[in-house]
């Protein structure tokens, strides 16, 4: 009896094992990851998994935006309004959100860490994303 439940139990996991998963990096150079392409047009690599859904690292602390970007590297030059990358910014904000939104762990890349989003951060990122796509991309 309990040979045939441990079977059933791996037999489940399987598929977690050989999840595909997309890499690519948006215009703002943020690396994304995320079990659905990403969109038309951009280019990104299938990153073979090891079957895990545990965060490699544990997710760091959240910190205000203005601390972090000061403290660590100096602030982004800022990215001129252009129709082609507001359509790229649009294209990679649908990425994301299809990827918070979906059932899959989220892994994100801040320089050479990666960490995957627990629930209040996957909240917290859906709602910031959702807030830009309706101010840079409901008129298109």
């Amino acid at each position: 009896m309990h040979r045939s439940l441990i079977a059933v139990a791996l037999l489940l996991l399987t598929p977690l094992a050989h999840a595909q998963v997309y890499k690519w990096t948006d215009p703002n150079g943020t690396v994304h990851y995320s079990e659905t392409p990403p969109a038309e047009g951009t280019k990104f690599n299938k990153v073979k998994t090891s079957g895990g859904v545990d965060p490699i690292a544990p997710p760091a602390p959240a910190a205000p935006a203005a601390a972090a970007s000061t403290a660590h590297a100096p602030a982004p030059a800022p990215i001129a309004d252009t129709p082609e990358n507001r359509h790229a910014l649009c294209d990679s904000l649908k990425s994301n959100l299809a990827a918070l939104q979906g059932s899959g762990p989220v892994v994100v890349q801040q320089g050479d860490k990666s960490a995957a989003l627990d629930d209040a951060q996957r909240k917290e990122r859906t709602a910031t994303d959702q807030g830009q796509y309706q101010q840079y991309c409901q008129s298109q």
